[in-house]
């Protein structure tokens, strides 16, 4: 073997050593593309994916679907190869990983905080969608969780219902946060909650806030709750997470307790967070899930006005809707429904 071949055949051994090296290496990316839909008007091992008790409901026709992204999940790495295919090709994204998992936040932290998001989505939907259908929703500060080992623990729990502390009525979580700071550190605080549809008064003592010695805490997070006479039930895969489905959720909620079919045996799909009052926020992977909707046969897709410019040069047979609350979604499918007045409903361009 001459000195010229030897070199070249170390060179290839080199080479493709190299290769299959750098194709196995992770990256510090994600990749984002088309995932599974749900159609909400489907029953599950023969219950209703949306179970509503306690108020009359009627019957729905077509298909009212939640959008999801496949993401690579947290305990698994995207190496170079696939990185790049997912770059280049279309309705993905590769993002940096840390703008998805948080450096320092482990895989059970982020799998809580997805299930945390869709429960706080889930009660908002209802809220939302009760209230647009004329139901009497009431809202609460509640409580979210409680710090293992602060003086609310195995006092307060989550789902309390805050009515008044040192049986004075408080309404809003600001409210909250002010009656306790109005204590001095080691001062009792009386909490009056609502659980379980019943009042229950609990003591809590303050103690002294990391970052101030002088200002109280008790250890508990707080969000808006919200009661209502209705009982809801979501049948939805555990491994779907995140707040994004809200205006699915209150849409579905709404056609249920209301006479006339909203839907109206059409394909009907979108995203988008939701608030109480109704109203529609931005979400991620907007063109994923409008690809996913389109394989799933859906003519019609809402998006969220904050979203528009993600979709504006987006080609899709899919009837692109803008909405900004979750009335304006509603009068859009039943402008929807009729050819005459069809033309009117905004779209993204």
């Amino acid at each position: 073997m001459t000195k010229q071949t030897w070199t070249a055949a170390v060179s290839a051994v080199l080479f493709v050593a190299l290769a299959a090296v750098v194709s196995l290496v992770p990256v510090p990316f994600v990749s984002w593309s088309p995932g599974a839909t749900v159609n909400l008007f489907e029953a599950v091992d023969g219950q209703p994916r949306v179970d509503i008790q306690g108020v009359e409901t009627y019957p729905t026709t077509g298909q009212l679907r939640l959008t999801t992204v496949s993401v690579t999940r947290v305990d698994s790495r995207l190496t170079l190869p696939e990185a790049l295919l997912s770059y280049w090709l279309s309705a993905r994204e590769v993002l940096p990983r840390e703008a998805v998992y948080p450096a320092g936040v482990s895989t059970d932290e982020i799998q809580a905080r997805e299930a945390q998001s869709m429960d706080n989505s889930q009660s908002a939907a209802v809220a939302a969608g009760l209230r647009a259908a004329g139901e009497k929703v009431v809202e609460y500060p509640m409580v979210q969780a409680v710090s293992n080992g602060s003086p609310a623990d195995g006092k307060l729990k989550p789902g309390d219902f805050i009515v008044r502390i040192d049986n004075k009525v408080v309404s809003t979580i600001d409210a909250v946060r002010r009656a306790i700071q109005s204590h001095e550190v080691g001062q009792a605080i009386v909490f009056t909650v609502l659980r379980d549809g019943q009042q229950a008064t609990e003591t809590v003592t303050g103690v002294a806030s990391n970052t101030n010695p002088t200002s109280p805490v008790v250890g508990i997070n707080l969000a808006v709750g919200y009661s209502y006479e209705p009982t809801v039930v979501f049948r939805i895969d555990a491994g779907i997470g995140g707040p994004s489905a809200g205006l699915m959720f209150a849409l579905a909620v709404y056609d249920l307790v209301t006479p006339a079919d909203l839907i109206a045996g059409r394909a009907v799909a979108g995203t988008g967070t939701i608030t109480g009052d109704g109203t529609v926020g931005a979400i991620g992977g907007i063109q994923e899930k409008i690809a996913g909707a389109e394989a799933a046969g859906a003519t019609i897709f809402l998006v969220p006005a904050a979203n528009c410019d993600d979709v504006r040069e987006l080609s899709t047979p899919v009837r692109l809707v803008r909405v900004e609350t979750l009335a304006q979604a509603i009068t859009a499918l039943r402008t929807l429904s009729d050819p005459a007045t069809a033309d009117s409903v905004q779209g993204c361009a």
